[in-house]
């Protein structure tokens, strides 16, 4: 099994992942939409308005973890040791992509992209799990 080409394939097709933080032992966690480039393994970029309490958190803890939504069957991508930080991209830069990916953001970008600021997360390692008995781990 190519746990690899699994990973991508499920990072292309799914929209959303939950974003889970901690502060002052405090866990929190929130559903982004994502983009992943299979050519920068490794990183996954989001989007969030500029100031709010999620991005105040990043700055007090930038250690994350995340899974991937499901939508039609257990298939997700978990990683448990990322660290968040602002992008040097904006949301511009990244325009195409995101709206390949999800096609109504190109109306959020238009309204608000003045407002959005690109975060991404970098982590080594992922759980790729297929189903009950298929699962694996990709590194980078």
């Amino acid at each position: 099994m190519d746990f690899l080409q699994e990973f991508n394939r499920i990072m292309e097709t799914t929209d959303n992942l939950a974003l889970a933080t901690s502060v002052n032992n405090v866990p929190n966690v929130r559903v982004v939409n994502f983009y992943y480039d299979t050519e920068n393994q490794g990183i996954v970029y989001f989007a969030s308005f500029r100031g709010n309490t999620k991005t105040l958190e990043f700055l007090q803890n930038n250690n994350v973890a995340f899974t991937t939504i499901p939508t039609e069957n257990s298939e997700q991508i978990r990683v448990t040791n990322g660290r968040v930080q602002k992008s040097d991209l904006t949301i511009y830069d990244l325009k195409e992509a995101f709206i390949k990916k999800l096609p109504n953001y190109e109306i959020v970008i238009a309204q608000a992209g003045n407002m959005l600021d690109v975060y991404e997360i970098h982590f080594k390692e992922a759980s790729v799990t297929l189903d009950i008995d298929k699962h694996g781990k990709v590194t980078f």
